[in-house]
């Protein structure tokens, strides 16, 4: 029996970084279905039957988001050899990846959807949700090798995911990478303060 309908005539693969691309440039709400339709080279039609809503494929984009541009700081936090060292790291990473000249200078999970209309809530819960986890791995981080005290740990790990939200705007708003440096050093001095 052979397959209904016609067969897909796009790489799904390539069509999601498209759609990356376009999200990542206007965020969420500016971003339109026909921008998508564009952007990916496809009908609607087919972006609905492939990846769902445009909610859906928000998820999938942030998702491979999350696995492209965002593995870098995660990466740095993960495997820096004490918690300072992670976190400085963390934070150099993230900064260097929210002014590279080949993306939209800033963080999609901090600014493709901070405010809008009632109708997207789902997708501001849904990026609200992933910016928590973001702080719990900071936090995660900061308690892996116990050089960090108990109590410090809840206030520290907003402190910095504060530090990289706010890397995040200063980049939308045009800071270059050396401007945001000092920033880091400043947020690194805090260290031994916060840890008390």
């Amino acid at each position: 029996m052979g397959t209904r309908g016609r067969p897909r005539t796009f790489d799904p693969d390539l069509a999601l970084r498209q759609a990356l691309d376009v999200f990542w440039e206007r965020g969420y709400e500016g971003t339109s279905l026909s921008d998508l339709s564009a952007a990916m080279g496809i009908r609607s039609a087919s972006i609905y039957a492939y990846f769902g809503s445009k909610e859906e494929l928000f998820r999938q984009v942030m998702a491979l988001y999350g696995a492209t541009a965002g593995e870098p700081p995660r990466r740095a936090l993960r495997d820096g050899p004490t918690a300072r060292e992670a976190v400085h790291a963390m934070l150099q990473a993230t900064a260097d990846q929210i002014t590279h000249p080949e993306h939209p200078h800033y963080c999609m999970l901090i600014l493709a959807a901070p405010t809008g209309t009632v109708q997207n809530h789902p997708v501001r819960e849904f990026l609200a949700d992933l910016r928590h986890g973001m702080r719990e791995e900071i936090r995660a981080r900061l308690a892996r090798d116990g050089d960090v005290p108990e109590p410090a740990l809840d206030p520290m790990s907003r402190y910095y995911t504060t530090i990289v939200q706010g890397l995040s705007i200063q980049a939308r708003d045009g800071a270059t990478r050396p401007e945001l440096e000092p920033v880091i050093t400043c947020a690194m001095a805090a260290w031994d303060t916060l840890a008390a």
